[in-house]
């Protein structure tokens, strides 16, 4: 049996050895970690960015899980996107339809478009990294909206897991799961008294064992079945 670790956590990375990682050429990381940006602790007990407000900043998380969130109009949350170490959030025009709340405490850079828009405007290079990345998020949004509409309860919540442990780069060690109960509840639109019963019977179908907020894939490829999970969408 193949075993596998989630972790919920990894270790801060500069924004220059993040971008080179993702695939931008040295030189050109270089120029955008020299943009002016701040470093910015998000705790996750409030969100960080309301819906609706105007968002002319680029954000880079450096540790920690940031997520895109909306809201009804009774207050019920739904996850849309998450954002890894080294995954940033891009500036938009207008006001943003979308909150921003950590998902654990993170840390995060934030930049202003107004210097982050005319580097990329001047290097087409770079313009093509940005594209791929914005590809690759939709891809993302695909994989979620059929996850949340036509797989079930288990293969909902197997699918979540998979895909956190590829974008941690997660394969060995001792892991934590990032996300309450709750937090799974959003993201794969169930309640988390729903959540809590399907980690009960993945972990007696054995397909996982749980210590805590630690969790190890006992079979993965079995997991990955059930999940329907292909990560060919993450690397784009």
């Amino acid at each position: 049996m193949a075993s596998r670790r989630l972790q919920s956590t990894a270790p801060a990375v500069s924004l220059r050895e993040t971008l080179v990682d993702a695939g931008l050429a040295p030189h050109l990381a270089d120029l955008l970690a020299r943009m002016p940006n701040r470093t910015v602790i998000v705790e996750p007990r409030r969100p960080f960015r309301e819906q609706g407000v105007e968002r002319n900043e680029v954000m880079f998380v450096r540790s920690g899980i940031l997520s895109k969130f909306k809201a009804d109009n009774a207050g019920r949350r739904q996850i849309v996107a998450l954002r890894f170490p080294g995954e940033g959030i891009l500036p938009r025009t207008g006001p943003a339809d979308y909150g921003i709340q950590a998902i654990v405490r993170s840390e995060v850079l934030v930049g202003k478009a107004e210097d982050f828009d005319p580097i990329v405007e001047a290097h087409p290079e770079m313009q093509r990294f940005f594209w791929k990345l914005i590809q690759r998020n939709e891809a993302i949004g695909y994989e979620w909206l059929v996850n949340c509409g036509r797989r079930d309860s288990t293969a909902r919540v197997a699918h979540l897991l998979c895909e956190t442990a590829e974008r941690m780069h997660v394969h060995n060690g001792p892991m934590l799961n990032p996300f309450t109960q709750q937090q799974i509840a959003e993201i794969t639109g169930q309640t988390s008294v729903n959540v809590n019963r399907v980690l009960a019977d993945m972990e007696r179908q054995g397909l996982i064992t749980r210590k805590g907020r630690e969790i190890q894939f006992i079979d993965w490829d079995e997991i990955r079945r059930v999940a329907s999970f292909q990560p060919n969408y993450l690397h784009i």
